[in-house]
Formats: structure tokens, sequence, C-alpha cells
């Protein structure tokens, strides 16, 4: 049986993609990838999860969909998400797939359905599912795909140069952009003007003196 693993990088950003990955493997491979070092990619350096993620390579196959700055703010993020879960889900053609729930878990049941809808839509065998929090964690496959998620995501946070982590909780991302706000420069498309975290940093620099 084929198993896909589905989990995301970025989603709470307020810089770069929100990127989906996903790791495609045999259900007898679940120890083989633990021993690889699939994990939660948030308990991993960015050393370990590089090189975790080579030596995942060979054991699975994975799947990346990166949704831009530009495509969040135009859209609804969740919506755009569910419909990256199903188009990697029609390309796997899983018989079974783990996903860390990108949701509180009383959403869980009316998000599989909405994703279910889809994948009919599409005219695509219907999988089963594990939809749990935490599953990156709990499920090595999922792991896996969390690694290259986050791998991918870092990469393209270090394309953009000295911005910190995209988080809005960073000091560094912060000062980037409210250096922005203080020039009146219009954004780069790396942006997601429409996060609370623009009109917060706006209304602290109107309110100093």
């Amino acid at each position: 049986m084929k198993t896909l693993g589905l989990d995301e990088a970025g989603r709470g950003c307020v810089l770069g993609p929100l990127v989906v990955g996903g790791f495609l493997a045999r259900d007898e491979d679940t120890h083989t990838l633990r021993s690889a070092g699939a994990d939660d990619s948030k308990r991993l350096t960015h050393k370990k999860r590089v090189a975790i993620r080579e030596a995942l390579r060979p054991l699975g196959q994975a799947f990346l969909r990166s949704l831009s700055a530009v495509e969040i703010d135009a859209n609804n993020i969740n919506t755009l998400e569910e419909a990256a879960f199903a188009a990697i889900i029609i390309e796997a053609k899983p018989d079974h797939v783990i996903i860390d729930a990108p949701c509180n878990p009383r959403g869980i049941p009316a998000f599989e359905v909405r994703l279910i809808a889809r994948l009919k839509a599409a005219g695509a065998t219907i999988p089963s599912f594990t939809i749990e929090p935490k599953a990156d964690g709990n499920y090595p496959i999922c792991g896996a795909a969390s690694i290259f998620a986050k791998v991918h995501r870092d990469a393209a946070i270090a394309a953009l140069g000295p911005v910190g982590s995209g988080y809005p909780s960073d000091p560094t991302t912060r000062a980037w952009l409210s250096e922005f706000l203080r020039t009146e420069t219009p954004f780069p498309d790396c942006v997601r003007t429409r996060w609370a975290t623009i009109e917060n940093l706006r209304a602290s620099l109107a309110d100093q003196p």
C-alpha cells in the first residue's frame, strides 16, 4: 500500500511562500524513514533538515507546491492550501493519506469533507485519510513531507537577503518591514501585505514621536 504524508511550512509567516510538501512511500518503509531521521522539521536544525532530506530522497517520492505571497494576499489561505493538498493527492495517487491537520481538531471533519469533494470533482480515486495534529512528529512519512516543505521554504527566504525568518515575532523581519513603512516605499512581492503584522507595525510607527 502506498501512503502519502502531507504537511506545510510557512503558514503563519508574513514573508515568503507557504510551501505544501508531500512524501509518498510504501507502508513497509516506515521504519526506514524513521531511521533516516524523518521527524517534525521544527525539531531539527537547518543543517540536519538538509542532511535528512538527502537521506530521504531514495526512499520515496517528494512533491512540493509553493503558494506565493501575492497569491495568498489575493485569495483565502485555507482554500489555497486545500487546493494544494488535493493537487498532490491527485498526482501521487496514494492508497492512504496522512495529513498534519492545518486546522483546529474540531474543524478536521469539515476539512476532510472539503478535500474529498475536491478529489471527486477532479475524478480522482478517493484514498483513506488520517488527519491529526502533530502528525509530522507522530508519523515519519508526514515528517518527511514536513522536512521537504521546510527546506524548500528556507531556501526561498534565504534568497530574499537579510530579512530574518519571515515570522511576525522575528525582530529582524519586523525591522526590515518597518523600513518600507518609514520610507513609504512599496513592499516587494514577497510580503503578505494583508497580514495583521503590517497594520500593527504601521500603527506602532504612527505612535512614535
